[in-house]
């Protein structure tokens, strides 16, 4: 049964009935799980404990790519898997995702023939599902393309081609498509413990974040997507088990666009720990990223340390001819990444981002690792494995051609929509109503944001934002793209929530101080 994409509406349908498939996590594998068991036609539930995207899946580096770098550690069959999801991505969502043109810059001779066979290669992967055709650049055509380019001693260039997108917007794609097969989906709903019956997994005692109130729910089939805290959860379920799961941090920094004025991002590929970095067209501004850092404490909010910002600006600047400084930085953001747990003395930067499944002898379903470019077919093959684990009638996957929700194949990037507005899909119509019915909605509420009251006052209605952090840090990039701006926009946001939502005063203050809090940490100190 299809409901509206209201947290109440979906809430009570958790709370009173029971399910084929139950999701724990509300990020990209989550999320893509729910829109494979739902457009199955499983009764399938899901709840996220804080809001959809809140960690890893909104901190990516914007991309749905194969995987250049895997080439030189010769995982073809990765590659190839990553760029057949790449082309499926771009069929489904055009909205949200579109081609990006990248440059690698040469600097010596050997760098022209070495680095053309290697993207020629990723041509080959990619068969007739590629995007685009690399090819070699002369010196005066790499400056037109990035016209920042350090020019002293560049040789030319190679291009080639992957694909861009907006995460946190991908994500509540995933979640309103599932829903509208009817999943019930909820945020700021805690799986706080399991219900069983014979030592199996029967479902899951979930507490509202909202209201405190703690009730059970039953399934046949519980899947904990919930990423890096996956074994949190699996310790709810047996407090012996062995980590799975691997974090390790990711960093990257927004600049303005002066930094890469062209349409063209720039893969770098030297740095100092033997990854890639990428300096990329996004939003209006300059995204570079990213870091690959190992941690043993998991966070929520994980911060970006001296060392990491310092490794940016140091490998990025190497190819730029204005180098960014640390006063150019106008957001930062760190996500971790759930690395399926590698093997002992393996670095996180040479562990693969293959998925792991477990199915726990009491029947709980664990996947870890994966990243987005691939989270449709870790779905499938999450649910394959739960439909088998639990015995339910097999049915066949069909989200290899399902659009996802907003799907609008006339808002490519070629239609010359602002990315803020393309990314809306066919929901813009609902938008420009919003807007006239009252036209101080359509203005922008910052001079350096594209933000707009319309875009707020929708993301309360119909995408289940329930903080100022919400709209800010996910429905809008607001955050990203301009942590002060962002915070100067706080009040506004919270005034136009409290409207929408029925908040009092304290409740406004209060969801506008947690935000601010949260920003300050994207601003370097």
């Amino acid at each position: 049964m299809k409901r509206p994409f209201d947290r109440s509406a979906q809430l009570a349908s958790i709370e009173s009935l029971e399910f084929d498939v139950l999701v724990i996590g509300g990020g990209a594998t989550g999320l893509g799980i729910a829109v494979d068991a739902a457009s199955r036609g499983y009764r399938t539930a899901l709840v996220e404990a804080h809001d959809f995207a809140k960690a890893t899946s909104s901190r990516s580096t914007k991309l749905v790519h194969g995987g250049v770098r895997y080439l030189a550690e010769w995982q073809f069959g990765l590659v190839t898997e990553a760029l057949e999801e790449r082309a499926t991505l771009c069929q489904n969502a055009p909205h949200l995702v579109h081609d990006l043109a990248f440059v690698v810059p040469r600097y010596h001779w050997w760098e022209g023939p070495f680095y053309g066979a290697g993207l020629k290669l990723y041509d080959a992967l990619a068969g007739r599902r590629n995007i685009g055709h690399s090819r070699s650049l002369s010196r005066e055509e790499t400056i037109a393309a990035i016209p920042n380019v350090k020019q002293d001693g560049l040789l030319g260039g190679v291009e080639y081609h992957d694909a861009q997108f907006d995460d946190a917007r991908m994500a509540l794609a995933l979640a309103r498509t599932a829903a509208a097969h009817g999943a019930s989906i909820a945020n700021r709903v805690r799986c706080i413990g399991f219900v069983k019956e014979g030592g199996q997994v029967i479902g899951a005692e979930l507490r509202d974040e909202e209201s405190g109130r703690v009730f059970k729910t039953r399934a046949s089939a519980v899947i904990n997507a919930t990423g890096v805290f996956a074994d949190e959860l699996r310790r709810k379920d047996d407090p012996g088990c062995a980590a799975s799961v691997e974090p390790s941090r990711g960093v990257h920094l927004v600049l303005s666009q002066e930094f890469l004025p062209g349409d063209h991002a720039i893969m770098v590929p030297h740095t100092d720990d033997g990854r890639v970095l990428f300096v990329i067209p996004w939003h209006g501004r300059t995204l570079v990223g990213t870091t690959d850092t190992d941690v043993k404490t998991v966070e929520l909010e994980p911060r970006a340390s001296d060392e990491d910002i310092g490794f940016i600006l140091r490998n990025a600047g190497r190819y730029l001819a204005r180098e960014p400084k640390r006063e150019d930085i106008l957001s930062v953001f760190a996500g971790l990444r759930p690395l399926a747990r590698p093997q002992q003395g393996t670095e996180s930067k040479k562990v693969s981002r293959e998925h792991s499944i477990e199915v726990a002898q009491s029947g709980l379903v664990t996947v870890t690792g994966g990243k987005w470019t691939t989270y449709r077919r870790m779905a499938d093959e999450v649910l394959e494995e739960a439909i088998e684990a639990v015995g339910l009638e097999l049915r066949q996957c069909i989200t290899e051609t399902l659009p996802l929700h907003g799907y609008d194949p006339k808002a490519g990037i070629e239609a010359g929509l602002p990315d803020a507005r393309r990314m809306y899909g066919t929901d813009r119509a609902q938008l420009d109503m919003i807007e006239r019915a009252d036209r101080f909605h359509a203005a922008p509420m910052h001079a350096n944001l594209p933000l707009t009251p319309s875009e707020v006052i929708f993301a309360a209605r119909h995408e289940m934002a329930r903080s100022v952090e919400d709209v800010l840090a996910r429905r809008t990039r607001s955050l990203l793209l301009d942590a002060r701006a962002s915070i100067e926009i706080a009040p506004e946001t919270a005034r136009l929530m409290a409207r929408e939502l029925g908040w009092t005063g304290a409740e406004a203050a209060a969801s506008e101080a947690e935000f601010v809090e949260i920003a300050r940490g994207y601003i370097p100190a």
